[in-house]
Formats: structure tokens, C-alpha cells, sequence
């Protein structure tokens, strides 16, 4: 008699349904978020298993926390349910929409007992992939908070200081930071030394042209501007320097976190296939290793990573009307990731680059063609994990066709365009 669980997971107590393979409930339990509630939990698992070696699958609405982890450090089969599934399963044992905690931790061991075959269990991924996943996903979240600090320091800056706006494109540069806590209003640009100022690049780390430097921050700041009423500046000010002051953490935090996703990538015997491949480093190397996993046996083929990250196009068909779309349902991180790598790829592969010619050529906008050689490029990636081999350029585009007319897209103008949202179809 086979039997399934399900846990309703929260806060401070979490729900658990047992039931066999009629629907009929066995067990049921209420134990605490903590190692005792644990314990409990997995004393009730035991205690219905068949055999010493058959664990009871578990199905849980989330993939992430203390209960999972630990469930799969002792060898239970955790499924990870999307809520909005769980949501629709529950009116198909509620029609009139009741809900309680016991009652969803009885939908969640249905779903496996119905439509095991429809959902898969967690990955079986190793520590280090999870801590390079952790690792990579902090490193890119420390880069988006980087990049809203920065919005709102220029936003404070346009309205009174515009000068400044006009001197740094970049406010998160080293420069821009130490002369913004040397002269943080334009009152003060009149008082401000070269000599200061030369003093305060050598600290940030400016070692080529320090002088010429300084000459022209100080010719744009002395340039003249409108200004705000004394006090309300001085306010702005403040307000401008806590915003300095927390870049200045943001870019520190960014480099230790850098650095400790390389050595945890360089670490793991999947990264000499992954960094084989034209234009990936350790950082977009590191994300993709991440997202991935390391358990060969998640993906049954290419096209179910390439689904995985939204990269492959969905067909919509009904009657007469067929329409192909990008995935909505996705990893995100993922697909962004797969994206970025357009760029660099074009620069340092001549199949890639007469590949994306062929896109452009075609009628594909910029975010399509490179979507469409990022979803090639997990293929290939795919492909090489599964076979253990480095990436071969003559074997990734054996049939390259040089554009002599071609030329290389705007590094500045690619890159706002990855992180600017892409719409259209993906060919």
C-alpha cells in the first residue's frame, strides 16, 4: 500500500495529512516550527512507512527554509507544489471554496496521490551548488539594490544639485562617491582644493591621472547652476550623503560577495565545462551553475531547460488562430541570465555572431535575436554537462557564415537593453 503526504508549511506551526492510496486519511498532526516539531514530524513518517527503505513522498508549497532542507537531509522525497496549482486543486475537493490549514495539507497529499506523474521532486543537488545558488542570487540582488540606491541619489541630486549629475555618470563610481563626501552642495564647490580633492581620489583607489582628473571634476562643478534656499540645500545634502554612505556599503558588500561566489564556482567540477564556453565568467558562470544545479537528472533533455528558463517559445494554437509567445511561467533568473550572455557570446564567438547576423537579417529585434542565441547557448550548455566535454567552436556552428558587413552592437546600448523588460516573440 503505497501513502502520501502533505504539509501545510507556515510561520510557527506547520500542518501534516497522511493518506493512502484510496484518499482515506491515516494521520494527521499540528507540530511546531522548531527541532522538536521536527522530530515529531519525522517520528509520524516512520511510523507508517512500509519498510525501512520506501520513504513517504512529501508534497509542500515551497522549495526553500529549515523543513525542507532538513526533509531532504534525511531522505525524504520532497515535491515543491506551485500555491497557484494547490489553489486549483482546492476547489476540486471544496466547491464551496472552504479553507483551513488541515484541510490544504490534505489537497497537497492528494496531488501527489492523483497526479504524482505531473510534478517532479526537488533536485537532488549538491551543498556546494546550493551555496553557489545562494551565493549568486545574493550577488545579484546586492547589484539591483546598488543600482535603486543610485536612482534615488540622482533623483535627489536633480533637484539641487545638477552640476554633479553633469560631472559622474556613474554615481556609483569611486570618484563620484568621494567627491560627493567632500563637497556634498554646490555651496561648497567654492571652497573645495584641487589638493583636497587629488587627496581624496588616491584614498578611493584613482592611481592613473589623478590630476587631470581633479581639473575636470572641478571645471564642471565650478560651472554655475540654480540653487535651492540655504537650509532646504543643506538638507538635500544630508540627505545625498546617506545615500553615499550606504553605496559606499552596497559596493563594498558586492565585492565580498563577488568574491566568494568565484572561489565557491571555481570550486565545483562543473565549472572548467560551464567558464569553456565564449563569455562566461565567473559571475554569469556562477549564475547559471546556480540556477542549474548539479543533479544531471532534473531535466530529461535540452528542451526542458531551455522551458525552464523561458527561453524556448510557446505556442498558443486555437482553430485558426496560432500565436507564439515568451514563456511567462519561468526562472527568472535564469532567463535573464541566458540573456546577458547574448553580448559577450557575439564579441568572442564567430559562430554566435553569424548566427545573431542571421537573426537580425531575418527581421528579429535586438532582444529576440539575442534571446534566440541564449536559448542555442543552454542547448549547448546542456548537451556538455550531460557528456562531460569542454565547448568545441566547430562542433557548436559547424555550417559559420561570416558577415563581412556586420558589425558589433553597442556594449552600452546591449547592456540597457538587457535590463530594460523585452517584449515580442520569440521566433
Amino acid at each position: 500500500m503505497k501513502m502520501w503526504c502533505g504539509i501545510d508549511w507556515a510561520e510557527h506551526h506547520h500542518d501534516v495529512a497522511i493518506i493512502d492510496e484510496s484518499g482515506t486519511l491515516l494521520a494527521r498532526l499540528r507540530t511546531t516550527d522548531d527541532a522538536s516539531g521536527f522530530t515529531a514530524l519525522l517520528e509520524l513518517l516512520a511510523t507508517h512507512r512500509l519498510d525501512a527503505v520506501t520513504d513517504i513522498p512529501v508534497a509542500i508549497e515551497t522549495a526553500k527554509g529549515l523543513l525542507v532542507a532538513n526533509l531532504r537531509a534525511a531522505g525524504v522525497p520532497v515535491f515543491a507544489i506551485n500555491p497557484l496549482s494547490v489553489s486549483r486543486y482546492r476547489d476540486r475537493y471544496s466547491p464551496s471554496r472552504a479553507k483551513s490549514d488541515a484541510a490544504d495539507a490534505l489537497v497537497l497529499a492528494n496531488i501527489l496521490r492523483t497526479d504524482a506523474t505531473a510534478h517532479r521532486p526537488l533536485p537532488n543537488d549538491s551543498e556546494l551548488a546550493g551555496s553557489i545558488r545562494v551565493l549568486a542570487r545574493a550577488h545579484q540582488d546586492a547589484i539591483w539594490d546598488r543600482m535603486q540606491t543610485a536612482s534615488k541619489l540622482r533623483s535627489v541630486l536633480r533637484d539641487y544639485y545638477p552640476t554633479f549629475l553633469a560631472t559622474f555618470e556613474d554615481l556609483t563610481s569611486r570618484e563620484a562617491r568621494a567627491t560627493l563626501q567632500l563637497v556634498s552642495s554646490p555651496s561648497g564647490v567654492g571652497r573645495l582644493r584641487k589638493t583636497t580633492l587629488v587627496a581624496a581620489l588616491r584614498r578611493a583607489g584613482r592611481r592613473r591621472l589623478v590630476e587631470n582628473a581633479a581639473d575636470r571634476i572641478l571645471a564642471k562643478l565650478k560651472s554655475g547652476q540654480l540653487q535651492q534656499p540655504a537650509l532646504v540645500e543643506a538638507a538635500m545634502a544630508q540627505q545625498a550623503l546617506a545615500y553615499a554612505r550606504v553605496l559606499d556599503t552596497m559596493v563594498a558588500n558586492i565585492a565580498a560577495l563577488e568574491a566568494a561566489l568565484e572561489a565557491a564556482y571555481l570550486s565545483h567540477p562543473d565549472a572548467p565545462i560551464i567558464s569553456s564556453f565564449p563569455g562566461l565568467g565567473t559571475v554569469l558562470g556562477g549564475r547559471l551553475l546556480g540556477e542549474i544545479g548539479d543533479d544531471r537528472t532534473r531535466f530529461a533533455d535540452a528542451r526542458g531547460l531551455k522551458a525552464f528558463a523561458g527561453t524556448a517559445p510557446v505556442t498558443r494554437a486555437s482553430g485558426m488562430k496560432t500565436v507564439v509567445t515568451r514563456r511567462v511561467i519561468r526562472n527568472k533568473r535564469l532567463g535573464q541570465v541566458a540573456y546577458l550572455w547574448a553580448l559577450p557570446m557575439l564579441a568572442h564567438s564567430p559562430g554566435a555572431r553569424a548566427h545573431y547576423d542571421r537573426r537580425r537579417t531575418a527581421g528579429d529585434t535586438y532582444s529576440a535575436a539575442a534571446r534566440n542565441l541564449g536559448n542555442r547557448g543552454l542547448g549547448m550548455l546542456y548537451h556538455c554537462l550531460q557528456t562531460r566535454q569542454p565547448y568545441n567552436e566547430n562542433t557548436a556552428f559547424p555550417t559559420t557564415i561570416p558577415s563581412a558587413t556586420s558589425r558589433k552592437p553597442s556594449a552600452t546600448k546591449a547592456h540597457r537593453e538587457a535590463e530594460a523588460p523585452t517584449t515580442g516573440a520569440v521566433a
